[in-house]
């Protein structure tokens, strides 16, 4: 039996099914257990759970931005492959999306009240960078994979010595979203030059900071 291709517009309706879904915290069932699940559970005292939650908000609300940042140039990928690409992408966070918020209720936290904000600016950037052309876009994943993993580093080193399970999450997190990155040069991404990438270190900046607290 031949499989259906789907339309312009099926993949509208699906992208906007993925937008509802992530928005309201239930982006569908992870295809991978959570790390956290192998690691110990350990008691923290007040100051180490708020350190810990805000940490783990900051990664929540970055894979909501990998979700929007990939259905947006999904949207407007010129190249089939490259579309399949990006949807593929998209369904790998949501492992990382399912782990952080199950990560964060443990911790009797909350996701970043901001994330419609995050998500809406992630679209537009994804979507615009799909327009000008595949090779951007996929330069564009693998420079914010790139910063993604530079912040992934810092909470590692950030976290309560003895948050095991939080640590076992961002250190998963960590070889996928470089595969990402890795994935995204060799499939013909540009490599951007530091003054963009610098530029989008000080937005992200903006963002971590932000979602820690909110």
């Amino acid at each position: 039996m031949t499989q259906r291709q789907l339309s312009r517009i099926d993949h509208l309706i699906s992208g906007f099914d993925r937008v509802l879904r992530t928005l309201a915290d239930t982006p569908g069932e992870e295809r991978r257990p959570s790390p956290a699940g192998q690691a110990a559970a350990t008691d923290l005292d007040d100051a180490e759970r708020r350190q810990a939650a805000g940490l783990m908000r900051v990664n929540h609300s970055g894979e909501v931005c990998a979700q929007a940042l990939y259905q947006g140039q999904a949207l407007t990928a010129k190249l089939p492959e490259v579309r399949k690409d990006m949807e593929e992408a998209a369904e790998e966070e949501v492992d990382h999306l399912v782990w952080c918020r199950q990560r964060l209720d443990e911790l009797k936290s909350h996701t970043s009240y901001l994330n419609p904000i995050w998500y809406g600016l992630s679209f537009t950037l994804g979507a615009g960078a799909g327009l000008v052309g595949d090779r951007v876009s996929l330069g564009f994943v693998a420079a914010t994979e790139e910063r993604v993993c530079q912040h992934l580093e810092e909470h590692l080193a950030r976290l309560p010595a003895g948050d095991h399970r939080s640590r076992a999450v961002i250190e998963q997190m960590l070889t996928d979203e470089a595969r990402h990155a890795q994935t995204a040069l060799n499939a013909g991404g540009m490599d951007f030059p530091a003054p963009v990438k610098a530029v989008m270190s000080l937005v992200s900046k903006a963002m971590t900071e932000s979602s820690y607290r909110l």
